[in-house]
């Protein structure tokens, strides 16, 4: 899944993006580069990041979503939390919804159901402007993995089959150093939940504080961190580095297939 933001402020790469053209090539290097999802959000959710109106975010995302269904060979996400947002972007032509709020926002179930997309719930404590201040958990991997088990159940009691629905356990999002790397070294531990797996790590903070890199600097970082959540179960890795993660996916591909007993592609 590669990362198209279309905001003036996203802590990566807020403001490359918010001309049409500009997204539109970008989705094009992205889908070039192996991407099979493009996850396009108009609305940051970065620590401390403020809220956006759901006006602005529909005129933000539905122009691009609009180009890119009309013209590249890849699944469009669009990453909200908004029920306007959801209904407007599926009309535009998004197969997915990707919301880091778990359809909490008022009408966001409904809106998820009425577009009959797949949707991915993600885990995170607070807001985004305050959820880093001071994150506590008794047991993070416990919470989490409570907390998306009841919004799995609040879905399919809305009607929201489950086999539309996928899981994120929201590293970064009200979680600090130690709770992500807990959430990471113990993954596999969310194959209860029989959902598959969405995985965000990609120039994140917590990669920085490990190799005292720039988020742009975080690349070999993000890479390393995608096969490490591989491993453990993801089945989809959202990144900024396309090629990269896409190379090191093949490597385990390849590896995998050996381990099987089969052959190479």
């Amino acid at each position: 899944m590669g990362i198209l933001n279309i905001t003036p402020d996203s802590f990566s790469d807020g403001g490359d993006f918010l001309g049409l053209d500009a997204a539109l090539e970008q989705a094009e290097r992205m889908v070039a580069a192996g991407a099979s999802i493009i996850d396009v959000g108009g609305e940051s959710t970065r620590p401390g990041a403020a809220p956006v109106a759901e006006a602005v975010e529909i005129d933000r995302v539905v122009p691009v979503i609009e180009a890119l269904a009309a013209g590249i060979d890849a699944a469009i996400s669009v990453d909200t939390s908004k029920a306007g947002v959801m209904q407007a972007a599926a009309a535009a032509g998004a197969g997915m919804i990707n919301d880091v709020f778990a359809l909490q926002a008022p009408q966001a179930l409904e809106a998820a159901r009425q577009t009959g997309l797949p949707v991915c719930l993600m885990h995170m404590q607070g807001q985004p402007r305050t959820m880093q201040q001071a994150p506590r958990y008794a047991d993070v991997l416990t919470e989490v993995e409570a907390f998306l088990r009841g919004r799995l159940e609040a879905c399919e009691q809305a009607g929201l089959p489950e086999e539309r629905l996928l899981i994120d356990p929201g590293f970064g999002f009200g979680k600090t150093l130690e709770h992500n790397l807990q959430l990471l070294a113990r993954l596999d531990a969310f194959s209860v939940l029989k959902r598959p797996l969405l995985v965000g790590l990609s120039r994140k903070s917590m990669l920085g504080a490990l190799t005292g890199r720039a988020v742009r600097e975080r690349v070999t970082a993000g890479v390393a961190a995608a096969v490490l959540a591989i491993e453990r179960g993801a089945a989809i890795i959202r990144t900024h580095d396309v090629a990269e993660t896409r190379d090191a996916i093949r490597v385990m591909t390849a590896l995998r297939a050996v381990q099987d007993g089969g052959a190479l592609a």
